[in-house]
């Protein structure tokens, strides 16, 4: 008994270790896209983070996303996000909302189907939250008074933040299977794990789709917001 206890913890340590090297990994890509990829949408800002996160919680679960929503807000907080602890708890109760719907209904229905759900439910999730975030913080955040803050719901804030949130839920889509493979490929990740989602003639056209809602996503948020679309190119 006790040399099988003794024989297990050393396999335990080890994917502890992997974990937490995923879990970082994933957290460092996320930062890398708001670092390098980052667009200004008047003066909101639109980055992928989100996509690396939900993936994080589709690996480990909705608290390994919760996880890694709150080191990417603290971490663009730190480093170069001049919007401060309001900014900060916007990021994450955004993120948060995003990546830890998404991988709750895909840790109980792992899935091609539980994904699509997930991310799907994502998508409402984030922008019901971030309207409420737009209600209560917002004010404090621009210094400007609820009325104003309102009448730019509709026209820029509701449909921004329904146009990210479906930005990411596509990119995730495409990225989960080739990601997740590479890392079980190096044995970062069990080979049993997440087989329910496979790549199959099914999951191809999903993929078709989900490029085809990013495609159009984009053409939608230059359309709108076309003549404040620029790339942010150093922080501040």
């Amino acid at each position: 008994m006790v040399s099988n206890m003794t024989a297990e913890r050393p396999s335990a340590k080890k994917m502890d270790i992997k974990k937490i090297c995923v879990l970082s990994l994933f957290t460092a890509l996320g930062y890398l896209c708001v670092f390098v990829f980052r667009f200004k949408v008047q003066f909101l800002t639109l980055e992928f983070k989100d996509t690396f996160i939900v993936l994080a919680g589709f690996v480990y679960g909705p608290l390994a996303a919760l996880g890694v929503s709150f080191a990417e807000s603290l971490l663009e907080m730190l480093t170069i996000s001049d919007t401060g602890f309001w900014g900060a708890l916007m990021n994450f109760c955004g993120s948060a909302a995003f990546a830890c719907t998404a991988s709750l209904i895909y840790k109980y229905n792992k899935s091609y189907t539980g994904a699509i759900i997930g991310l799907v439910a994502s998508v409402f999730s984030m922008t019901a939250v971030m309207f409420l975030m737009n209600l209560l913080i917002t004010p404090i955040y621009m210094h400007a008074p609820l009325k104003v803050v309102i009448s730019m719901i509709l026209p820029l804030l509701l449909p921004f933040n329904l146009l990210k949130s479906l930005l990411n839920a596509g990119y995730a889509f495409i990225l989960y299977k080739p990601i997740v493979s590479a890392l079980k490929s190096v044995h970062a990740l069990p080979h049993g794990m997440d087989n329910g989602f496979k790549l199959n003639k099914r999951s191809v056209i999903g993929m078709a789709i989900a490029a085809a809602i990013i495609i159009a996503s984009i053409a939608v948020v230059i359309m709108l917001f076309g003549g404040s679309f620029e790339l942010v190119k150093k922080a501040g």
